[in-house]
């Protein structure tokens, strides 16, 4: 049964600390204490980096780099007007959230560009991040509207 003044640890939770280099007897080691022969790791005080392989040209160094990756690059989700002649009835106001709903863009990135592959023939009010030219004059041309949002 137990008691309060009976209770003690389930066996096995509680272990003594290692106690590493205190003579062959211990278990833990004589000189080498756990940490193998020699080398740079059995030494105390270093600290190795994760890439560090032992003075080798490490990896990332042995291979060509190539090209250039622009960590500012915007780069926009495109819709084509016929895409937008075919998913939407005339007067529809086109949004970047109405083109998510529909399927037409997966993920809008840093905005929308809408351009001007196919033809338009409803007045459609497109709002968008960036208009081609072509698009622009398509779109005013079936008497919609542009808006930059």
């Amino acid at each position: 049964m137990l008691d309060v003044d009976n209770l003690r640890p389930a066996p096995g939770s509680k272990r003594r600390r290692k106690r590493v280099g205190r003579g062959y007897s211990s278990g833990h080691g004589g000189h080498e204490s756990g940490r193998g022969t020699k080398g740079q790791k059995s030494r105390s005080g270093v600290t190795v980096r994760p890439a560090f392989e032992g003075g080798q040209t490490p990896f990332w160094m042995r291979f060509p780099k190539r090209g250039f990756s622009n960590p500012t690059r915007v780069e926009y989700a495109v819709v084509n007007i016929g895409d937008l002649d075919a998913h939407f009835s005339a007067s529809d106001e086109v949004t970047p959230e109405a083109l998510v709903a529909r399927g037409l863009v997966k993920d809008p990135r840093c905005g929308i560009k809408v351009l001007g592959r196919g033809e338009l023939t409803k007045a459609l009010v497109v709002k968008a991040h960036r208009f081609s030219r072509a698009a622009r004059d398509k779109i005013l041309a079936a008497g919609g509207q542009v808006e930059e949002v």
